[in-house]
């Protein structure tokens, strides 16, 4: 609790001596200052570190939750809004398309500026077209090596590609002055978007306001290399204070304009009513302050909720520690001592998904003839998910059985395949069958060209995939396959996995749009090194892929979604494991919370009671 301070109120005929109190009793009420009110801070714990915030640099989940609320998007979603609604940000309305799809065109906002910065000289700098299309440029330089750049390429936008290639093929700096027809300023306030084939869906390209938000590039020219450590955007936080890996600090922006909450909940939908009601027309942000802590372990990140030092559990960023699920909520249900204080509980299945991916270009799990391809797929049948489910996840999640993620396009609850089988007899069969049998009797399996056969799975350090290591090594052993761990922090995994020098790793991945399709690029050729982490390369599934752009949602385009399911299936490149279940908890001094499905911003959303915080903890 922090001590009451000396000029409250109050107090301060206690303090004063009677000659004194008598004279300011005296003194106009103005001529007394008040206290300043405390600033809303809302506080929050990340269970996995950052790596930097420059948009078209980002590839981990942590990073990019911070730069949404920095930066804007084009587009994004309303907050209340279930089913989920597409709504304008920096844009002003929705876009208008051709016919065909292949043109859009987008307007600004006027009199949106980025938060002040030296880079400015003084000058207040208004959000142009010109931003917009140099963030799709930066994501395709060959020099930000950004792991958005086949995504974006992907989009089609007529001489983008090209303008990438001249600068690899000559080896000279990207050229972001050359014109060119699919990223256009029409004028100072309006954008236009030109692609080589059909892109029904393109809108949903626009809503990422963490890896594609618009940038000032004057700002990237004067930190250059240095510019993940000052984030400068249009949005309600601006970066105070980071110590990496540690802490964040994001405050209010004081240059943002006059943005107050608005949503459009369903007329049936209670909760999101109630919130609606009672934040309605405030100004954004409702918080002063956000910070961020970095607590990697499980119990410290659980007890630091207890105490009151970080204010919510929440998804994707650190929710309930699953090895603590049972005390929070047991039988599916918030505990009573926590109920008695006033916690609130949230409790959905995610959009995401834990997959386990092998690299197809490593020499013993990789490949697409038929002895790897069974060995994938082996592995596959050999490991218990349920078991994992149990032991390690303690009954928060549910199998997987593609690669589709709940509440997007192209998911089938009831859609099942070899994906989400545990069969470890007819995983022993199909290695047998291929070669990997045990020759020299010592209970371990070779390859069928007679070498020894031993896996290498990489993990971190917590506890919790000490848990999971041990699932995975149980399950291979009853099988007669080797594997050995390969311990590393996330950051420095995810950079080898991004290079291609992991052979096998387990971790996470969540929606970040409606349409399914997202999930999808991680098995598409083109996105090798990237989102496709596995480096899977079929032309069959390629074709699949680029057909389903094109088309509009519709019978066609499910029928497709099922031929990618049973194709991800049969070669195995990832085996999906799980879609985990989010238990969110939040003390009760937090309002206007609500889980949001494939977007990361809501911080500034969202409010505190200092006082309440204050006389609780």
């Amino acid at each position: 609790m922090h001590p009451t301070s000396p000029f409250d109120p109050q107090r301060r005929a206690l303090l004063l001596s009677p000659t004194l109190a008598t004279l300011a009793a005296a003194l106009p009420a103005a001529s007394i200052a008040a206290p300043a009110a405390a600033p809303k801070v809302l506080r929050i714990a990340f269970s996995s570190a950052e790596t930097g915030f420059d948009p078209a640099r980002i590839s981990d989940l942590y990073s990019r939750t911070v730069t949404s609320h920095i930066f804007e998007a084009l587009y994004g979603y309303d907050h209340l809004a279930r089913p989920v609604k597409l709504v304008p940000r920096l844009a002003d309305g929705l876009p208008e398309h051709s016919p065909d799809f292949r043109v859009w065109t987008v307007r600004l906002k006027r009199g949106i500026y980025f938060a002040d910065d030296p880079a400015f000289k003084g000058q207040r700098r208004e959000l142009v077209a010109d931003d917009v299309l140099y963030a799709f440029k930066r994501a395709v330089d060959p020099a930000n090596k950004s792991p958005m750049a086949t995504s974006v390429l992907d989009e089609g936008f007529i001489g983008l590609a090209e303008l990438r290639q001249a600068a690899l093929d000559q080896r000279q700096p990207f050229d972001y002055d050359a014109p060119i027809e699919g990223l256009r300023a029409l004028d100072r306030h309006t954008v236009r978007f030109s692609l080589k084939a059909p892109r029904p869906r393109f809108v949903q390209s626009l809503t990422a306001s963490d890896i594609l938000p618009p940038q000032a590039r004057e700002v990237v020219q004067h930190y250059g290399e240095t510019i993940g450590d000052h984030p400068v955007g249009t949005g309600p936080f601006r970066l105070k204070h980071w110590v990496r890996g540690s802490k964040i600090v994001l405050e209010r922006n004081p240059g943002y304009r006059e943005e107050v909450y608005s949503a459009e909940p369903a007329p049936d939908d209670a909760e999101g009513q109630a919130i609606l009601a009672r934040f309605k027309g405030r100004r954004l942000p409702l918080v002063d302050e956000v910070e961020v802590s970095v607590i990697e372990e499980n119990q410290p990140l659980w007890l630091s909720f207890l105490n009151g030092q970080i204010d919510g559990l929440v998804a994707n960023t650190g929710a309930v520690p699953i090895d603590f699920a049972m005390l929070a909520v047991p039988n599916g249900r918030l505990a009573p001592n926590l109920a008695k204080q006033g916690v609130q509980l949230q409790r959905n299945l995610r959009s995401d998904c834990a997959i386990l991916y092998f690299n197809m270009d490593d020499p013993v799990v990789g490949g697409y003839t038929p002895d790897k391809v069974a060995l994938r797929r082996a592995l596959s049948l050999a490991y218990d998910v349920e078991r994992e489910i149990r032991q390690v996840r303690r009954g928060q999640a549910v199998p997987a059985q593609s690669p589709l993620l709940p509440g997007t396009t192209g998911y089938d609850p009831a859609f099942r395949s070899t994906m989400g089988e545990y069969d470890p007899a007819r995983a022993k069969a199909l290695l047998d069958l291929y070669g990997y049998v045990d020759r020299n009797g010592d209970g371990w399996r070779e390859g069928p060209d007679g070498q020894p056969l031993t896996l290498v799975m990489t993990t971190e350090p917590e506890q919790i995939y000490r848990l999971f290591n041990d699932v995975w090594r149980r399950c291979l052993q009853a099988v007669g396959i080797r594997c050995e761990f390969k311990i590393g922090q996330w950051p420095s995994n995810m950079k080898s996995a991004l290079a291609g020098s992991l052979q096998m790793w387990m971790l996470g991945t969540s929606a970040s749009e409606p349409d399914g399709q997202d999930s999808l690029s991680r098995y598409y050729g083109p996105q090798a090194g990237q989102a496709n982490l596995a480096r899977f390369k079929l032309p069959a599934f390629d074709a699949i892929y680029e057909r389903m752009l094109a088309l509009p949602d519709g019978p066609e385009r499910e029928q497709l979604f099922r031929e990618a399911k049973r194709l991800a299936a049969a070669y195995m490149p990832y085996k999906v494991l799980v879609h985990r279940i989010a238990n969110e908890l939040l003390h009760p001094w937090v309002s206007g919370y609500r889980r949001t499905p494939f977007w990361n911003e809501w911080w500034h959303l969202v409010d505190v009671d200092v006082a309440q915080r204050a006389a609780k903890v």
